[in-house]
């Protein structure tokens, strides 16, 4: 887990962070044999304070960014909303 990992992965890509979350996935898939990433964005995110819409297009840059490592897993990209509800977002 991550506090804000959309806009670690998308748009406020701070190098050592990124690299911390690939040596993660890379331990979850290599090592414990996951099959799906899950990139989760959440309603009043404190770690990344900003609307939905602007979170939503880092989860859909966030969500390409861990496909381009290659691992050949499914990446889901998920939504919960003011009321705690899980919603998965397709991106074309």
């Amino acid at each position: 887990t991550e506090p804000g990992p959309i806009c670690m992965l998308e748009s406020c890509a701070d190098p050592s962070g990124v690299e911390s979350i690939r040596r993660r996935v890379d331990i979850s898939v290599n090592k414990h044999g996951s099959r799906v990433v899950a990139i989760v964005a959440h309603h009043d995110c404190a770690g990344n304070p900003v609307d939905k819409q602007e979170q939503l297009q880092q989860l859909a840059g966030s969500m390409r960014t861990v496909q381009d490592w290659g691992y050949g897993v499914q990446v889901v990209g998920l939504w919960v909303d003011e009321n705690w509800t899980v919603h998965q977002v397709d991106f074309d």
